[in-house]
């Protein structure tokens, strides 16, 4: 995809995307399919923006037919470590509230177990593993 790189990893059995570089209307639909071909029913998506340098209103509006998706399946979309332009972005569209944001990918993980009765009361750890860069995460802040 020209401009964005994805990368999947998981931490506690949830899928780790990590975006890297620029986010825009000419690879919103190519990176839009990637991250749907990676939910998973009655699973947390966690995006990584950390090293995400852009994003426009097309790219945020495929982030958000995502999460639609997700919460359709019973699963969600968290968002970790955006930069100010996301959040920025995120405001004027009014779409601040949208998705749960948390300064990194651990604080996310650690924020999802008070989710566990969304998820049934099933288990959903499947990996004690964490890369080692800084992912998304659940802290509770916007």
């Amino acid at each position: 995809m020209p401009g964005v790189e994805l990368s999947t990893s998981a931490c506690d059995g949830h899928v780790v995307l990590a975006l890297h570089g620029d986010l825009d209307i000419s690879g919103a639909a190519n990176a839009g399919a990637a991250i749907t071909a990676l939910v998973v029913p009655d699973r947390c998506m966690i995006i990584d923006m950390s090293a995400l340098d852009f994003i426009d209103r097309g790219s945020l509006d495929a982030l958000l037919r995502v999460q639609w998706l997700a919460w359709s399946t019973g699963g969600d979309v968290v968002l970790a470590a955006p930069q100010r332009h996301v959040l920025q972005l995120l405001a004027l569209a009014g779409r601040d509230h949208a998705f749960l944001i948390h300064p990194s990918v651990q604080a996310a993980v650690a924020a999802l177990p008070d989710r566990g009765a969304r998820y049934g009361g099933r288990p959903i750890a499947v990996s004690t593993a964490c890369s080692g860069r800084a992912a998304p995460s659940r802290t509770g802040t916007r």
